[in-house]
């Protein structure tokens, strides 16, 4: 087990309470919300629940990353490109958008779906690149387990396995299930922002099991800037599963403009023609449409 010397403290905690977004899905937004606009490198965090026909149609990204993990059921993605796929309970899909890409994200079973969107932003030098997607079935991300804890390693490194994702901003993302009785203490590089999300149970972080009070699902932490890495403990009778994400902060202005993310206006400016005229990443937009939305007819 990992020794964790300076554990890092809780700054704050949000409450990631139910809206709407897309078409009829509900989201609880924990990161890009009012009081949390940006947690560099980090735009946006989504707990997604969508059922058909409700989703997210056609819709533009340039300037990030999205990463999906999804928690329950199924989701379907196409797009511009001809890429098109489904991606079921436990996979995980990493999208580079680059300079452009047009895509929709649609239910693909019965039922609920359910799964977590995290946008990460891109450097300057990158923010232009190629688009680029990797997938990962569920039963081949990295997992193990150790006393009572298993993570499944989306990024990064812990417990002595290792993701084969590669991330072009240095991030980790670590999917933690602690047993009643269980503590893990998680390295955590010095110079990464890094937060906590709940996704089951109720559990205790930071540098003091006796002290703390258990903070519960739909929690966002934001860990403290100080320490080497984060200690958690579930002392209740039910499991606690969170996720723990960290990465290299950019540093960098930021321009948004809903699904674009530069680091100026001129370029939200320019990359809004671009996407109007179809040019310059955006060419094969001119004449696509989902499957997904000519089915629903619009």
């Amino acid at each position: 087990m990992s020794v964790v010397r300076e554990p890092r403290s809780i700054a704050r905690i949000f409450l990631a309470r139910p809206q709407q977004e897309g078409l009829g899905a509900v989201v609880r937004r924990s990161i890009g919300r009012f009081e949390l606009r940006y947690f560099d490198p980090f735009l946006v965090l989504d707990e997604f629940s969508v059922s058909a026909p409700a989703g997210f149609p056609d819709h533009p990204h340039r300037g990030f990353e999205t990463v999906t993990y999804m928690l329950q059921g199924a989701v379907t993605h196409e797009d511009f490109d001809g890429h098109k796929g489904t991606i079921e309970a436990g996979d995980l899909q990493w999208m580079t958008a680059g300079r452009g890409v047009v895509h929709s994200e649609m239910p693909a079973a019965e039922g609920t779906q359910k799964g977590l969107q995290l946008w990460i932003n891109l450097s300057s030098q990158n923010k232009m690149v190629q688009p680029r997607y990797q997938e990962i079935s569920s039963n081949n991300i990295a997992e193990a387990t150790r006393d009572g804890v298993k993570v499944r390693v989306i990024a990064g490194e812990a417990l002595g396995v290792k993701s084969t994702i590669h991330t072009k901003t240095p991030t980790m993302y670590l999917d933690f299930t602690l047993k009643p009785g269980s503590q893990i203490q998680q390295p955590i590089p010095k110079s990464y922002n890094a937060f906590i999300y709940i996704l089951e149970g109720e559990g205790i972080f930071g540098q003091d099991s006796r002290t703390n009070s258990p903070i519960s699902s739909h929690n966002l932490l934001l860990l403290s800037g100080f320490g080497d890495g984060l200690v958690a403990w579930n002392k209740g009778s039910k499991i606690l599963r969170f996720i723990l994400v960290g990465a290299e902060p950019l540093g960098e202005p930021i321009a948004q403009l809903g699904p674009f993310v530069m680091n100026t206006q001129e370029e939200i400016d320019q990359t809004i023609e671009d996407f109007e005229n179809y040019t310059n990443g955006f060419e094969k937009a001119r004449h696509w449409r989902s499957e997904a939305r000519v089915e629903l007819g619009y």
